[in-house]
């Protein structure tokens, strides 16, 4: 280690992590080349080869072209997702019964019970006995 010295180590660690930040975006590029709509199969190919022949030019000039383009597919696919979960969560939920007719959630119901003790219609043991029933 003693003919290796700290700035040969930085210089090294440097191009490492620059290679590895550029195989990254290789494989972005490359993954957004698939996805995208607007391009035909033909034109695909050729960015593929493109980025695959001449490497660090093909894929700095499909940054270049198609970087706006490329942004605007992750939005688009993120709030896909996005809305793709929150449909999940609330099926999953159980937002109506086995009817399809709403049914109310615990929440709901603890929120309305908490309501009418606020309102003097029941009593605090009244209230401690409904929220038990529903917690059960």
């Amino acid at each position: 280690m003693d003919d290796y010295p700290l700035l040969n180590l930085f210089w090294t660690m440097l191009w490492f992590f620059l290679w590895i930040m550029w195989l990254f975006l290789l494989f972005r590029v490359i993954m957004d080349i698939f996805r995208s709509d607007d391009l035909g199969g033909w034109a695909k190919a050729g960015w593929l080869v493109l980025a695959l022949v001449l490497p660090y030019l093909g894929v700095l000039i499909y940054v270049i072209a198609r970087g706006k383009s490329m942004g605007r597919r992750d939005v688009k696919d993120a709030k896909e997702r996005d809305a793709a979960f929150k449909a999940y969560v609330r099926e999953a939920a159980g937002s109506s019964d086995a009817n399809g007719a709403p049914k109310s959630s615990h929440v709901e119901d603890l929120a309305k019970l908490a309501d009418l003790k606020d309102k003097g219609a029941i009593s605090e043991e009244e209230y401690q006995r409904a929220k038990t029933k529903l917690l059960v």
